[in-house]
């Protein structure tokens, strides 16, 4: 199935910023799926590009359409990853996970220079948490623990399960719940605390809470319209 309109403008836009010789960060999802079509068109006629992937989905789609896909270690760091969000606030703060890749997908972030997001315009949010739970990223034997560890500081704890109605087991062998506090988040300060104590339960792998890592978030409209973010200096 065909990306939206919108996605697939904001693709090319985000498809302008790499060079021939990039190495470039695949995410995981439908935003970067469009992105992966696009860089695969590119590189059939003539662009030299080195990826590395956040999925084994993404991975797949990319050395179907020709990408040359190698393991992080082997590409050190990259120029650029391209990936989509659930949210979007203001200040370019993101929540991902949804897929089950936010793990690897942050992984891949940190290992490159520039993180830059492609969404449509219902991603776009006032604080994060604003159109449903948090994935959280949790080691097997810890589920039980971490979750009464989570529900004692009023925290709401769901545990995700896959299509087949068992489990989701993440690419990496964990387990993912799906989070929501007690109340919303007043603003970024807030999510932020939030992140930082349910990271510090041992058996929490990761959240899907992203903070300060997007350089640029284009925001790709019906109509064909990108409204690219810049995040302030």
């Amino acid at each position: 199935m065909s990306a939206p309109a919108g996605l697939e403008a904001a693709a090319r836009g985000a498809l302008a910023l790499i060079g021939d010789g990039a190495r470039v960060g695949l995410g995981t999802g439908r935003a970067a799926s469009a992105f992966i079509a696009g860089l695969a068109d590119r590189a059939r006629a003539g662009l030299s590009v080195t990826c590395v992937a956040t999925s084994e989905a993404s991975a797949r789609q990319a050395r179907a359409a020709g990408l040359r896909v190698v393991a992080l270690d082997e590409a050190g760091e990259l120029d650029i990853t391209v990936d989509g969000a659930d949210e979007v606030t203001p200040d370019l703060d993101l929540l991902k996970g949804r897929g089950g890749a936010f793990v690897r997908e942050r992984i891949v972030a940190a290992a490159s220079r520039r993180q830059v997001i492609i969404v449509g315009p219902e991603k776009l949010v006032a604080t994060l948490g604003a159109t449903g739970p948090i994935p959280v990223e949790v080691i097997p034997m810890a589920l039980g623990f971490c979750t009464r560890r989570l529900i004692a500081i009023g925290i709401h704890v769901a545990p995700r399960l896959d299509e087949s109605g068992r489990p989701f087991v993440s690419e990496n062998g964990n387990l993912v719940v799906d989070v929501a506090a007690a109340t919303p988040f007043a603003d970024a300060n807030a999510a932020r605390a939030c992140d930082g104590v349910v990271r510090a339960i041992p058996g929490v792998v990761d959240t899907g809470l992203f903070f300060g890592t997007a350089e640029i978030v284009m925001v790709g409209h019906p109509d064909g319209r990108v409204d690219t973010r810049r995040r302030p200096h």
